[in-house]
């Protein structure tokens, strides 16, 4: 009934905002400017709705910023042109995200080189990024923390429960990045940037948009209504609200699969102050809630494909619940602090499964948690004698609650157990400090040196020895410290070529889901609590080449990732629970390597060319077997054709989508016949036909036809296959009032975080 008047609420507020849409044709001038932390500025302006390029940054006078060469964040912690940072980097825009109607937030990434983006089940995905997924990754939303000290190990479904539709733009680190981003960040980093209001050059403005997207193979009803008003120098403030429906999907081969439809809902605010020209207050709050997603191929609705088998419960559903709130100081102080943003949050995020036993047994269960986050970070910069300085210190501890009651088959309770899936009554703590320092060796040469040390403490409040069934209690903390040197060299002023890559090392701290988790994992085990554990490590070592000339481009990276120390489960040969045990020791030492090739030439100003490929292999080597690494990415590649209309108003991309069949597969892979068929995962290509169309300067349609040759596939390690011959359509309205004259309206990036001007 909830679901139904949410639901019902949603269509009427986007139909109220549809029909009332002012008839003055106005642009929307801001929103996605190349994944920066820059206000967002709309002034008035001339005929042409060109977007201009950035300043330049002070450190490179002939550096500017383009559409193809966005200003990204994360990878240095500065502002900097993508096409100048020491890092692979890969951004989605808000615009790509619109036009390419993705699903979900790790959706966004399936078309990444290097990026493997499996699927559990409809509503839950996990990407592999340059070989490692779950809790090896680390997620961020505007700089703060996602990932927590319950995350467990292999592909988790949390990324699942950022609202894609909320984004303003995304960017991807990949490699190893502990130094600027602490514990997890192994195989990447991701931030994700939230949408932002608009300001006027002066005065008052106030606009929003409605987004409507459907979809067949989905059977799926998704949309969005936001708004914003602000004030230009004063202050702004942002309201989204998401609703998405998902039914039953339908597989190439395979039909209808049953029980894989959920329903979620997600609302966002924003708030912004401007305390002085430079210094901005910034409040958020969002809040997701995702219901009844099964996973439906450990259950008997699992439909088997090639030769995989389907589970034996009866029901296996889980809710997600997930609320950030923040609040951000950021300023340019100018004299010794050139820049400073200081943050306070708290992240709350709950779940529940309720389980049904097979049939013959009919035992049932409820189990879940709550992990309220809070945490305070202050990073600040300096220009100096000895190169521009970035430094900072950040503070974080989780408080957990866990529960699971057991019912017998009649449906009466047979108690409550000493914990859920992880620890009752814990608590986690993370304290770190960073340096690093940007040095301009030559006028082509910088160099980025940083380390961080950290401090994580963790207290175990009630766990259950699974073999006594007795409650204990423990604690532990770990140390640890890491170095990176980073370098980009540009080859020649005419050249349009750029060298970078360098080491950085990594590091995951043990949390309390290694260390006492008592959980279903993969097919058919059960995950033990496992006390002594130390941090993994990893070493990353890359080297790339980045090129631009005229309408063409390309990048190359080749990376090799050293990895120490892994936590790794093995079966032990008892059965708990119904389930064959696995324990958990640092007993994994291997690599992962792999290369990346990605290019886009313009035939003329209308036709572009575009592709990549990705190519990987690594080893793990467990008390003196060597077996391939787990759900290895098979050989991946992309190419497409783009057109788009002089006017700028039409596009259209046809693009082929394949990858390799992958039969490298490690003892536990071949053991985990519910997701992976015998002898590995099949081949496969696939098509996808995609347009859209700007009606005045309001309204845009998108229109696509994906998987057009209806081809049964399934991305490697997934719990589902992927949809049959999907058709979706996609619809945004962007209506804006103001201050501003019925002429176009353009945004002007900046580069400082916090100026109105530039």
């Amino acid at each position: 009934m909830a679901t139904t008047c949410v639901r019902q609420c949603f269509l009427r507020i986007s139909a109220g905002l549809l029909w009332t849409v002012p008839p003055a044709a106005f642009a929307q001038g801001g929103g996605e400017e190349g994944g920066s932390l820059e206000p967002v500025v709309v002034v008035a302006s001339g005929p042409a709705p060109a977007r201009s390029p950035a300043p330049a940054p002070r450190w490179t006078a002939d550096a500017t910023s383009t559409l193809d060469d966005p200003l990204v964040v994360t990878p240095t912690r500065e502002v900097t042109p993508l096409s100048r940072t020491p890092y692979a980097v890969a951004t989605v825009s808000g615009e790509e995200i619109r036009d390419r109607l993705y699903r979900t937030t790790p959706e966004l990434l399936f078309e990444t080189p290097s990026v493997m983006v499996q699927k559990t089940a409809h509503g839950q995905g996990s990407p592999y990024v340059r070989g490692f997924t779950g809790y090896r990754n680390l997620a961020m939303i505007d700089g703060v923390r996602l990932n927590n000290s319950t995350f467990r190990d292999g592909p988790n479904q949390y990324w699942s429960t950022i609202d894609p539709l909320s984004v303003r733009s995304v960017e991807l680190v990949k490699g190893p990045g502990s130094v600027l981003h602490g514990s997890d960040a192994a195989g990447g980093v991701l931030n994700v940037l939230t949408a932002r209001p608009t300001y006027a050059e002066s005065g008052a403005l106030s606009g929003g948009r409605t987004f409507a997207r459907v979809s067949s193979a989905e059977q799926s009803l998704a949309g969005r209504v936001e708004g914003f008003v602000s004030e230009a120098d004063s202050h702004g403030f942002l309201f989204g609200f998401t609703g998405r429906q998902f039914g039953d999907l339908q597989t190439a081969g395979q039909g209808r699969n049953p029980r894989t439809g959920y329903d979620e809902w997600a609302l966002d605010l924003k708030g912004e102050f401007f305390l002085a020209p430079d210094t901005r207050l910034t409040f958020l709050h969002q809040q997701v809630h995702q219901s009844d997603a099964w996973r439906t191929h450990s259950t008997l609705f699992g439909v088997p494909w090639r030769g995989t088998s389907a589970g034996s419960d009866q029901r296996r559903s889980l809710d997600q619940e997930r609320q950030l709130t923040y609040l951000q100081l950021e300023g340019r102080p100018g004299g010794r602090i050139d820049h400073y943003v200081i943050t306070a949050s708290h992240h709350r995020q709950a779940e529940e499964q309720f389980r049904v036993r097979g049939i013959g047994d009919g035992r049932s269960d409820r189990r879940g948690f709550e992990v309220d986050a809070y945490g305070l970070s202050a990073q600040l910069s300096s220009d100096t004698p000895a190169g521009y300085l970035t430094y900072g210190a950040s503070y974080s501890i989780d408080r957990v609650d866990s529960f699971r009651e057991d019912f017998l088959a009649d449906g009466s309770s047979a108690g409550r157990a000493i914990q859920g899936p992880v620890p009752d009554d814990s608590t986690y703590e993370l304290a770190d400090v960073f340096v690093q320092d940007r040095l301009p060796v030559t006028d082509t040469l910088d160099v980025w040196l940083g380390a961080r040390a950290t401090l994580a403490r963790a207290r175990i409040g009630r766990a259950e020895d699974p073999l006594t069934g007795e409650a204990f209690s423990m604690a532990d903390e770990w140390t640890r410290s890491v170095g990176s040197a980073r370098f980009v060299q540009r080859l020649g002023e005419d050249t349009g070529l750029s060298l970078y890559g360098g080491v950085s090392e990594s590091f995951r701290a043990p949390n309390l889901s290694d260390l006492s988790r008592l959980d279903l994992a993969r097919s058919g085990e059960i995950e033990t609590p496992a006390p002594g554990l130390a941090p993994e490590r990893f070493t990353g070592y890359e080297l790339g080449l980045r090129g631009e000339r005229g309408r063409s481009s390309f990048s190359v990276a080749a990376y090799y990732t050293e990895i120490e120390g892994l936590i790794v489960g093995s079966r032990t040969g008892r059965v708990v629970d119904g389930a064959m045990e696995v324990t958990k020791e640092n007993a994994g030492r291997g690599h992962v390597k792999g290369a990346e090739f990605e290019f886009r030439h313009g035939l003329d100003e209308r036709l572009a060319l575009f592709g990549w490929c990705s190519w990987q292999d690594g080893s793990l080597e467990v008390g003196g077997t060597v077996e391939p690494t787990s759900r290895l990415m098979p050989f991946t590649a992309e190419a497409g054709l783009r057109w788009e209309s002089l006017s700028g108003r039409g596009w259209a991309e046809l693009v082929a989508y394949g990858a390799a069949a992958q039969n490298r597969l490690a003892e536990r892979d071949r053991l985990d016949t519910e997701r992976i068929p015998p002898g590995g995962t099949p081949g496969y290509a696939i098509g996808i036909l995609r347009g859209g169309w700007r009606l005045g300067e309001r309204l845009s349609l998108t229109a696509a036809v994906e998987n057009f040759t209806d081809e049964a596939y399934r991305v490697h390690g997934s719990g589902i296959s992927g949809p049959g011959r999907n058709f979706l359509l996609g619809a945004e309205c962007r209506p804006l009032w103001g201050w501003a004259s019925p002429g176009a309206i353009r945004a002007i990036p900046t580069l400082s975080p916090c100026s109105r001007s530039s």
